[in-house]
């Protein structure tokens, strides 16, 4: 882990999505995190040492979830498997599958296995999954404005982790999906998936694939920007008014799908984008950028890093 000295920054953005916005001063206390997402190997130690089984390994409990077959309330996980072509991009079905079988130790299924994978980040991790290794290894997952503050680097009004151009004089800093997506990668990073961890530069504090690589759990409720009574999001100048302090995101309730109101299980906060965020789809490979996410769901572009706030020291 490396220390954060914690302070005020410019969380958000007003240049891509508009859950990003409004760009708003905010403060954060000291703390330290894990110099990468916790890797095969890591997650492999946890679960040798507690015997634990993640969400992907256990069925779903039919009462979870209504009108579901239940043949098909199996053990398993989201894969990514590739188009064969363009596709409709409001139709995630058209990449991602329900794998029975597929979890951490096997990531692209019940054949695959971990095998030159140790040192890549761990998958097929919900939330749950993640806050169970945090509290073993005595740490925490962090808020959305704790892991957006260690993404920047010290940097605020980037657009990327590393200035505002993608790709500078044409070098790979992150692991995204060149090419177009879901039907051809062109691998310019050299990865069609995802890559060891330390395998691109680390920023101004010393960190690792904060962008890319794999989506990151925070222990923030999913929630949208406030709105003003006639509409449109609340906007001020960053600097007009004192930064809003260790802000802490929404609730459980509101952070529920309102397009799934018979499934209310809450969502919480990704960060980071992952190995599957393109320019032409998803350009979520930003500090600013974040994704609402079900905590009973796991996926094969989804990990975590842990913190630990210096007053838990």
């Amino acid at each position: 882990m490396v220390r954060v000295e914690g302070g005020a920054f410019l969380m958000g953005a007003d240049s891509f999505y508009p859950e990003e916005a409004p760009v708003r001063r905010v403060r954060v206390g000291p703390f330290w995190i894990d110099t990468t997402p916790v890797t095969n190997r890591e997650f492999a130690r946890f679960v040798a040492a507690t015997g634990y089984h993640t969400t992907a390994e256990i069925p779903p409990e039919a009462g979870d979830y209504p009108g579901a077959d239940a043949a098909l309330l199996q053990p398993g996980s989201l894969v990514f498997r590739k188009a064969r072509g363009p596709v409709d991009l409001d139709d995630p079905a058209q990449w991602w599958r329900f794998c029975h079988g597929a979890d951490w130790r096997h990531p692209l299924g019940p054949e695959s296995s971990l095998a030159g994978l140790e040192d890549h980040p761990v998958v097929h991790v919900s939330h749950g999954d993640a806050a169970a290794y945090a509290e073993w290894a005595g740490k925490q997952l962090p808020s959305e404005a704790e892991w957006e503050f260690a993404a920047r680097g010290g940097h605020d009004g980037r657009a990327y982790a590393w200035g505002d151009s993608l790709s500078p004089g044409g070098a790979m800093l992150a692991n995204y999906w060149q090419g177009i997506f879901p039907f051809s990668n062109t691998r310019e990073d050299g990865w069609e998936r995802t890559s060891p961890v330390r395998n691109y530069p680390a920023n101004d504090y010393g960190l690792y694939d904060m962008i890319g690589n794999v989506w990151e759990w925070t222990d923030d409720w999913w929630s949208l920007p406030h709105k003003r009574a006639g509409g449109g999001s609340r906007k001020k100048k960053p600097g007009a008014c004192c930064a809003l302090p260790d802000p802490r995101g929404g609730t459980l309730r509101g952070s529920l799908d309102p397009l799934m109101p018979d499934i209310p299980i809450g969502r919480k906060v990704l960060k980071g984008g992952s190995h599957l965020c393109a320019e032409n789809y998803c350009q979520r490979y930003r500090p600013a950028a974040r994704h609402p996410q079900m905590i009973d769901t796991s996926t094969s572009h989804i990990g975590f890093r842990c913190i630990v706030r210096d007053a838990d020291r």
